[in-house]
């Protein structure tokens, strides 16, 4: 591929996200973006199988978000929200209180989904404190789990095969376990929380798909068990849907599913449609009530600078307004019901160790994924731009794709993967 002078002259001082710099290929070079694809600088363009990790649930480019956030953009792209509020953000947190299930109704805007993990971790430790109960500062997370890049995220990723492994000894501990399925796995889940309830604040998981971690999927009945072992012990938990929210596991949130109102629920990714950076942390009204004193050293101390930023509240409440108007679920399930069509001949090929598909969710692993540079090349040759990692091929496409560039996306998938697992 050849690289245009831009890319050229900004290579040598751009440090790139999860890559080894000395050995790396060259990025693929994109300058632009339209419905459900990426245009290259040559020209060529690419069917996206991931929405930029999760986010572009609508495509790229939608018209009634360019036009929010355009109207938006000259009235007031930003203003600190430290004793300012604005319209876009009260709109946008009443909004998302009708959408969430129970009394999930305070809502705290950050500006990435680790933040967003950050404050939900912060919260649950100073309820405690609030409460009285001091040293109820750890929290039981599970393997395979991954939260995000910052610090405290990172304490409730995977301890062992995380991309944070190397980390320890920096990070805070932590009580990982694996998620129960059966009676049995379950009876031992709840001794473990009795032990050591006086030290755990709460409980953190990523309800029904584990995203980074492996794209391992668990059940809406695991999920269900957990919250109901957490009531049991009184214990906080935090359900973390940046990656499950909006549509993308075949409800609008995955904790639907499964039946329950978690205590604290983290949103991102898919929330301003792809345009711009937000999350939010929300929690129920036992969880907030906690704070309310008045002693100021009892407030939540935390304030990202681009909290409620006016621009991504008028891109996330347009993607509201697109979720009502336009059916993402049913196309979520729809997408669930072709990839279990088309993605299972797969599993007959040499190296896949299985497939397996959840909503709008589509993931093939492999034994190794070797030749990945070239795999990677390969795909951006045949036209559809997909990022596998560790041992996983996956797609997350935009949820608004047409019939006809998914069977295309997924014919292309399957030819790749065919030809690469027989070398």
């Amino acid at each position: 591929m050849k690289i245009p002078q831009w890319q050229r002259d900004g290579l040598p001082y751009t440090w790139m996200p999860y890559m080894q710099m000395q050995t790396a290929p060259i990025p693929v070079p994109v300058v632009r973006t339209n419905g459900v694809r990426l245009i290259l600088d040559d020209g060529r363009e690419l069917i996206d199988g991931t929405s930029s990790w999760w986010t572009a649930c609508h495509g790229y480019n939608h018209p009634h978000i360019l036009e929010a956030v355009n109207k938006q953009l000259y009235k007031m792209p930003h203003v600190m929200f430290g004793g300012i509020q604005h319209p876009p953000a009260l709109l946008l947190a009443q909004r998302l209180a009708k959408l969430l299930p129970g009394d999930l109704n305070h809502v705290f805007f950050t500006d990435s989904g680790s933040v967003a993990v950050e404050v939900a971790l912060k919260m649950a430790v100073q309820y405690w404190l609030n409460l009285g109960e001091t040293g109820r500062t750890k929290f039981v997370c599970f393997k395979n789990a991954y939260h995000g890049d910052t610090t405290g995220a990172m304490s409730v990723c995977d301890p062992l095969d995380s991309m944070h492994s190397h980390f320890k000894g920096f990070l805070l501990k932590q009580f990982p376990s694996s998620i129960p399925h059966t009676d049995a796995q379950f009876v031992e889940f709840q001794r473990f929380l009795y032990e050591h309830k006086q030290e755990l604040a709460g409980v953190i998981i990523e309800p029904l798909v584990q995203g980074a971690g492996g794209m391992k999927f668990h059940t809406a009945e695991s999920v269900a068990r957990i919250r109901q072992a957490c009531d049991a012990m009184n214990l906080l938990m935090i359900a973390d849907e940046v990656a499950t929210g909006f549509g993308r596991t075949g409800t609008m949130f995955a904790c639907e599913q499964a039946e329950i109102v978690p205590d604290i629920i983290c949103i991102g990714k898919a929330l301003t449609g792809g345009t711009l950076g937000m999350a939010a942390t929300i929690a129920t009204g036992k969880v907030f009530d906690a704070f309310l004193s008045n002693d100021p050293q009892r407030a939540l101390m935390h304030g990202p600078t681009y909290m409620a930023n006016p621009l991504a509240c008028a891109a996330a409440n347009a993607t509201l307004d697109l979720f009502e108007t336009e059916p993402r679920i049913q196309q979520s399930l729809a997408m669930e019901m072709y990839f279990k069509e088309t993605l299972q001949h797969c599993k007959e090929l040499p190296g896949v160790v299985d497939v397996r598909q959840k909503g709008a969710i589509g993931v093939i692993q492999v034994e190794s994924l070797h030749s990945l540079a070239r795999l990677n090349g390969e795909f951006v040759e045949s036209g559809i731009w997909v990022r596998p990692f560790n041992d996983i091929i996956y797609l997350t496409p935009p949820l608004c794709m047409s019939q006809g560039d998914l069977q295309t996306l997924c014919e292309k998938l399957v030819n790749v993967i065919t030809k690469w697992s027989k070398t």
